[in-house]
């Protein structure tokens, strides 16, 4: 049975200067909602000294520890190697340069303490506050919209990099959940859905981040998944 309390993941790919900033925000914020808690910095071979500055945090506080890649997995499989890896209970990822509020993250464990297999922060909720260029917010709506129309999606925002899960309903999950980087968040939250888990999303404050690593490719080929996981779920049967 897994140990009760949370588990937070910062996804990383050369993210150290953001490191500086997110893993005394994120351990402060933990210590508010609970005494049992630990910080994975899922490392996904970075060149830029993120494995080693999360090495020399460890050395202070042993609740901060480094999962290292040596290549690149991509996002989406450093997040599953993350959370097979987890200690504790509920497992919460977000992204590092913390983008939505942090003050969403007792909402956030509250959601699966409170019973939800799966909750997610969303940017597209009436009481959502955002603030985003104009053309990444033309492109989010128009992308969950195609998710809702192609995958049956009852959700507004799969993209919202904060989310947390039951680790013992999620482990599952997981090994039908292929898409190796930007796309994981929407194969989890519609393979989620058509096994019946409960997910619960509500409103955040968001503000844009200073980069994003999101590239035109990567929108690209996140359409033309959104048809291949139709394809698995109603075709394929997988």
């Amino acid at each position: 049975m897994t140990e009760e309390g949370v588990s937070v993941i910062l996804p990383v790919f050369n993210d150290r200067t953001a490191l500086e900033e997110a893993i005394p925000r994120s351990a402060a914020a933990l210590s508010e909602i609970t005494d049992a808690f630990e910080v994975i910095v899922a490392e996904d071979g970075s060149t830029d000294g993120s494995a080693e500055f999360v090495e020399a945090w460890h050395q202070k506080d042993s609740r901060v520890r480094l999962l290292h890649a040596d290549e690149r997995l991509g996002r989406g499989k450093a997040l599953n190697r993350a959370i097979a890896s987890a200690r504790y209970s509920t497992v919460c990822y977000y992204d590092v340069d913390l983008a939505t509020d942090l003050a969403h993250l007792r909402e956030l464990v509250g959601a699966i303490q409170g019973g939800a297999d799966i909750a997610t922060g969303s940017r597209l909720l009436p009481d959502s506050e955002i603030v985003r260029s104009g053309d990444r917010e033309i492109a989010s709506r128009g992308y969950n919209f195609l998710v809702r129309t192609i995958l049956s999606s009852r959700l507004h925002d799969h993209q919202c990099g904060f989310k947390a899960f039951s680790r013992d309903q999620i482990l599952p999950l997981l090994d039908t959940v292929g898409a190796p980087h930007w796309f994981w968040d929407t194969e989890v939250l519609v393979r989620g859905q058509h096994a019946g888990l409960t997910i619960k999303e509500f409103p955040v404050v968001w503000r844009q981040g200073p980069g994003t690593t999101v590239r035109f490719k990567d929108v690209f080929s996140m359409g033309s998944q959104i048809l291949g996981l139709w394809w698995h779920l109603h075709v394929a049967k997988n």
